[in-house]
């Protein structure tokens, strides 16, 4: 290993924005061509840096710069980068295996695991889990239990919705560039229907949208056709988009009325980052089915499919696994990290997050009126950038305000159907003085752009 990219402790990381080059500096662009060389060009990255260590609020890079994460891998280390505790569990585990197949010979964390993910979900039913490696597989499997359950073939999903990359979650995905274009054929017996977009559908009430996209349904698919419903309930790549109230409520009373399996995908909204362990929870929402991932395991790989004993026992013995599902590792940090969640404060932290996120940036919308719209729950909240006299959505300048945050040292992720929207998914381990210089950044940004 070269000296630059030796490891730096993380309890040594002091949480500070510190630049010693410009971005990104001369290792990060050595590390740059090596990937060129290397790696597919479909694999794209958002900051062309190479990180040594993360802790806290802060990554830092092969060059030594200290940047602000304002992203948390997309929503993946929300208990900090690197915890302790996440840490200690995945040691203690890898000392005695790291791997058998759950579905060759069991062991204690997988079953763990699902009785804490069947105890913590909403909802008092009995539920059973099943474990899984990524947000899209737990997704794919939600639909296969819904299918063999009902006998039904259909599945709704929703404008501006993202649920993954393999063929039947591009299905699901609204969004074209750069999830779908050029890798077609996609599954079959997939629609799409209207969301709830309060800034842009003329705040519309919840239980109006959904009565629209109910119509819609009922008219082009029927009910009696229909195997799921699949939603967000705070959608993420499509743009922070909080439905009005009433919307998910109305939309899971049809399912319920239809036989129709409600799934919620809490892929990204899930595990404390609203200030709720779930984001349904805001709106009183059981589902049926709950899909999680991200911020289950601290930065390990493992997803969840969580739901009704009944539906869930419904496919034949042998008809869900995968060889890495429930990996022992992964299980390990998501014990330890749930133990954090229910106990560790994290809850309150996202709250308070939100709180001065919100504050700071309706703070900038004042005299910014490039600021269309700031929304989201806990530290889960984004800003939607438009022309300041059309409304229309300003890709260009949200590019424009995203690379000089990157370039003075802020991790900030876009997204949106239209791009143009900065979203902002802090660890929760990050302090006040972090998320403050961060925003000091964008408001700089926004003034040179």
């Amino acid at each position: 290993m070269s000296p630059q990219l030796a490891p730096v402790r993380t309890s040594a990381i002091v949480q500070e924005r510190v630049l010693k080059t410009a971005i990104p500096g001369p290792a990060s662009l050595a590390m740059l061509e090596r990937k060129q060389s290397a790696i597919s060009s479909g694999v794209g990255m958002v900051m062309p840096v190479f990180v040594a260590a993360a802790g806290g609020g802060i990554l830092v890079d092969i060059d030594g710069n200290s940047l602000i994460d304002l992203g948390s891998g997309i929503a993946v280390t929300t208990v900090g980068n690197a915890a302790p505790e996440i840490v200690r569990a995945i040691t203690d585990q890898a000392e005695l295996f790291t791997h058998t197949c759950f579905s060759v010979t069991g062991y204690e964390g997988y079953v763990a695991v699902s009785e804490a993910l069947n105890r913590i979900t909403p909802g008092t039913h009995p539920k059973k889990s099943a474990l899984f490696n990524s947000g899209a597989e737990a997704i794919e499997n939600a639909i296969k239990v819904a299918r063999y359950f009902t006998g039904r073939q259909g599945v709704v999903a929703f404008d501006h919705a993202y649920h993954g990359r393999t063929n039947l979650t591009m299905a699901l995905t609204a969004k074209s560039m750069p999830y779908k274009s050029g890798f077609g054929p996609f599954a079959s017996d997939i629609y799409r229907m209207p969301m709830s977009y309060p800034y842009r559908d003329g705040n519309l009430s919840g239980p109006a949208a959904a009565e629209i996209a109910i119509t819609q349904i009922e008219k082009q698919i029927g009910g009696s056709n229909l195997a799921a419903i699949v939603i967000e309930p705070i959608q993420g790549e499509g743009g922070f988009i909080v439905p009005a109230p009433g919307f998910l409520c109305r939309l899971a009373e049809w399912a319920t009325e239809n036989g129709v399996v409600f799934i919620a995908d809490e892929v990204q909204s899930g595990f404390g980052r609203t200030g709720r362990l779930f984001a349904c929870e805001h709106e009183g929402v059981i589902p049926d089915l709950i899909v999680t991932a991200k911020g289950i395991a601290g930065g390990m790989p493992l997803s969840a499919l969580t739901g009704r004993a009944e539906i869930m026992d419904a496919p034949h013995a042998g008809g869900l696994g995968g060889t890495y599902g429930g990996n022992p590792l992964a299980c390990a940090a998501a014990l330890a990290a749930l133990e954090l969640y229910e106990n560790g404060g994290l809850l309150e932290r996202a709250r308070e997050i939100g709180e001065l996120l919100i504050g700071k940036l309706e703070t900038l919308q004042a005299r910014d009126a490039r600021i269309g719209d700031i929304r989201g729950r806990g530290a889960m909240i984004a800003v939607e950038l438009v022309n300041a006299e059309t409304g229309d959505p300003d890709a260009a300048l949200t590019s424009r305000v995203a690379a000089a945050c990157h370039a003075d040292g802020v991790v900030v992720l876009t997204c949106g159907t239209y791009g143009n929207v900065i979203r902002f998914l802090p660890p929760l381990a990050i302090s006040d003085e972090l998320l403050i210089d961060g925003l000091a950044v964008l408001a700089h940004a926004l003034e040179l752009s």
